[in-house]
């Protein structure tokens, strides 16, 4: 079995939450390559976070999970998958 890319799109609550307190809490949860920033508007910037995780069933759901449960997030969804 292989790995599987992810980019997992996470948008804040609000424009208020501290990006560095949750790119921080992101890397605690889960191992992560990368996390670049998206502007929305009115001041919301969304994270794109790049993971690879195994190519095993229920994987990516596991890790969307994590995700969602960081105090800070308002949602997290998967918007890619690639096998690597």
């Amino acid at each position: 079995m292989g790995n599987v890319a992810l980019i997992l799109k996470l948008m804040p609550e609000s424009p208020d939450v501290d990006r560095e307190a949750l790119k921080e809490a992101i890397r605690a949860a889960v191992t992560v390559d990368d996390i670049q920033e998206e502007p929305i508007g009115f001041g919301l910037v969304a994270l794109k976070v790049a993971v690879v995780v195994p190519d095993r069933g229920g994987a990516p759901d596991e890790v969307e999970a994590v995700l969602r449960k960081i105090e800070g997030v308002g949602s997290a969804d998967i918007i890619e998958s690639t096998l690597v």
